[in-house]
């Protein structure tokens, strides 16, 4: 994860306040919306309003404990992700949780960056789950190109890019074995070929360049561009 906010949303369900108001802190530095309850009852609620993508549930909440709430999600929902926090390391609780479908199981105390490390996990399934459902192309480094939406991801994380980026990138995709020319790139964008856009399209890649791992824009001296997956 990284300091630029994730699109998917995520609640948050544990009663120590401290501990709670503590992650959730933390969790919206990367999560655009973090919802969050103290018990298994309201947490419930907030998932069928809400329907976020992650659920981190500590399994000792009041009303509804953690594995209770989990199976009742799991009743109609077998995709949204899972993470169990708990103070139990024994067996009987670990094969309980073994059938939730958890992406992890966390023992307490955990820190910051264990969390993080599950988040990431969390976070290439879902990107994997995405890209089986959409029409996508794979680049480098977990970066693709959404084609229907024409948004660049890294990961679970959108990136932004202007609108003559967006254009530049959707031409270089639509075929990844051709070179395509400057001036073929110029009129497609500027809708006609004007020799002084040369300069621009220069800087324009420059600046995409730096939004993508390094060396998916080739340049052929003289020609053109290409994609490098």
């Amino acid at each position: 994860m990284n300091e630029v906010k994730n699109l998917y949303n995520i609640l948050f369900v544990e009663d120590e306040k401290a501990t709670r108001d503590n992650y959730v802190r933390y969790l919206k530095r990367y999560f655009l919306d973090v919802y969050e309850a103290d018990n298994g009852e309201d947490a419930y609620r907030i998932y069928k309003e809400k329907k976020p993508h992650i659920l981190i549930v500590d399994i000792n909440i009041p009303k509804l404990n953690g594995i209770e709430l989990l199976k009742k999600i799991r009743k109609d929902d077998h995709t949204t992700k899972a993470i169990i926090l708990s103070a139990h390391s024994q067996t009987n609780y670990l094969l309980e949780a073994a059938e939730l479908k958890l992406t992890k199981y966390l023992v307490k105390p955990i820190s910051r960056q264990e969390l993080k490390n599950a988040l990431n996990l969390v976070l290439k399934e879902l990107c994997n789950f995405n890209v089986s459902a959409k029409k996508v192309l794979h680049l480098k480094e977990n970066f693709y190109w959404d084609f229907y939406s024409k948004e660049l991801f890294s990961s679970a994380t959108s990136i932004l890019l202007t609108n003559k980026e967006k254009k530049i990138l959707s031409i270089l995709t639509s075929n990844l074995n051709k070179t395509f020319t400057y001036d073929e790139i110029i009129v497609k964008v500027w809708y006609s070929y004007e020799e002084d856009k040369i300069d621009a399209l220069k800087t324009i890649i420059k600046n995409l360049r730096k939004k993508l791992p390094r060396d998916t824009i080739k340049n052929i001296y003289g020609i053109g561009y290409r994609l490098v997956s």
